[in-house]
C-alpha cells in the first residue's frame, strides 16, 4: 500500500549462523515472502535488502572471523550466493551494536570487504549503527572516525536515533537536538558528500511508561488508550514530541509518548536540512497518516 514512498524495505528475515569446519549458514528462509515481495516490486524500483543479524556468535566467532581472510571471503561468497538465490537487492547487515565497542577496526574492516563483494554482485549494503552520543552526553559506540573509515564504502548507514529514553528513566523517545547532534558528530562537514548516506532513525512506535517501568507501544494501542481515557495531549518543545498523561483506577499515573504528525514532520524536515535520509523502524507500527508525510 505504500511501498512507493521508500527506495528500500527491509524485512527481519535473516540470521547468519557459524557453523563447523568455518561453514556459514544463514537461517529464515521459511519466513521469506515470495508473494509479498512480487507485490512490492510490481511496477516499482523499491529495493528489498532483509536484515541480516549475526545470531548466536560469540566472541571467538568473531575472532576467528576477524584473524581470517580465508573465512571473511567464505563468508561474503555465502551471502552473495543466498542474496541472488532469492533475488535480493542487497542486505541491512546489523553487527556493530552487538559488539559493545570492541573490535571496531576488524569489524569495519569486515565489512568493507562484504561491501565489496556485494557491489561487484550489483547489490547494496546499509550498516545499522548505535548513536554516536547516548543520553546526548556519553560517546557511544560508533564515532566519526568509524564513520570515515566505512563511508567511502558502504551505500548506507541506518542510525538509531531512537530509544533515547528507557523505563527506568522515562521521557521522549528521540529528542530533536540530540538526532541532529547523532548525525553532525559522525559527520561534521554539511558539505560531505556522504551525509546523504546517513538514514536518520524514525521510529514509527511509542512508549507507555508508568512507576512500575514501561513497554513500547504501537499505533492500534495508541488509539486504544486515546478512545479509552480521552486524555489531553501536551507538546515537549525541547523535545519536540507530544506526550500524554493517563491513570487506570487503584494504579500511579501513566505517561506515553508517541509520535504525530507534528513531531513526524519535525523530523522529515530535520533530515531535509541536515542532507539525509529516513530509516523508519518500523512500517505498521505507526499510524497510516504518517505515510502522507513522506
Amino acid at each position: 500500500m505504500f511501498a512507493d514512498k521508500f527506495t528500500h524495505i527491509s524485512p527481519v528475515w535473516l540470521q547468519l549462523k557459524r557453523g563447523q569446519g568455518g561453514s556459514f549458514t544463514i537461517e529464515g528462509v521459511h519466513d521469506i515472502d515470495k508473494g509479498w515481495m512480487a507485490d512490492v516490486k510490481k511496477n516499482r524500483t523499491t529495493f528489498i535488502v532483509p536484515r541480516l543479524l549475526f545470531d548466536g556468535w560469540r566472541s571467538n566467532d568473531y575472532q576467528a572471523v576477524f584473524s581470517e581472510e580465508k573465512l571473511q571471503h567464505k563468508l561474503s561468497s555465502t551471502l552473495v550466493k543466498f542474496l541472488k538465490t532469492h533475488r535480493f537487492d542487497g542486505i541491512v547487515v546489523e553487527i556493530w551494536s552487538q559488539l559493545g565497542g570492541h573490535y571496531k577496526s576488524e569489524a569495519a574492516d569486515l565489512l568493507i570487504h562484504i561491501a565489496s563483494s556485494l557491489h561487484e554482485a550489483d547489490m547494496e549494503i546499509i550498516v545499522v549503527i548505535p548513536p554516536a552520543l547516548n543520553q546526548g552526553v556519553r560517546k557511544g559506540f560508533f564515532l566519526e572516525e568509524d564513520f570515515n573509515k566505512l563511508a567511502p564504502h558502504i551505500d548506507a548507514f541506518s542510525l538509531m536515533t531512537y530509544d533515547f529514553s528507557q523505563p527506568g528513566r522515562p521521557g521522549a523517545n528521540s529528542p530533536v537536538n540530540w538526532v541532529r547532534e547523532c548525525v553532525q558528530s559522525i559527520c561534521p562537514d554539511a558539505d560531505s558528500p556522504w551525509r546523504r548516506k546517513i538514514l536518520l532513525g524514525l521510529n514509527f512506535y511509542g512508549y507507555d511508561y508508568s512507576p512500575r517501568g514501561g513497554e513500547p507501544i504501537i499505533g492500534s494501542k495508541y488509539l486504544e488508550l486515546l478512545q479509552s481515557f480521552k486524555p489531553k495531549l501536551t507538546w515537549d518543545k525541547n523535545a519536540a514530541e507530544h506526550l500524554f498523561k493517563y491513570q487506570v483506577s487503584g494504579e500511579l499515573e501513566h505517561v506515553v509518548f508517541f509520535p504525530t504528525l507534528l513531531s513526524v514532520r519535525t523530523r522529515l524536515e530535520l533530515a531535509q536540512s541536515l542532507g539525509a535520509g529516513l530509516a523508519i523502524w518500523e512500517i505498521g507500527q505507526g499510524l497510516d497518516y504518517f505515510y502522507d508525510l513522506l
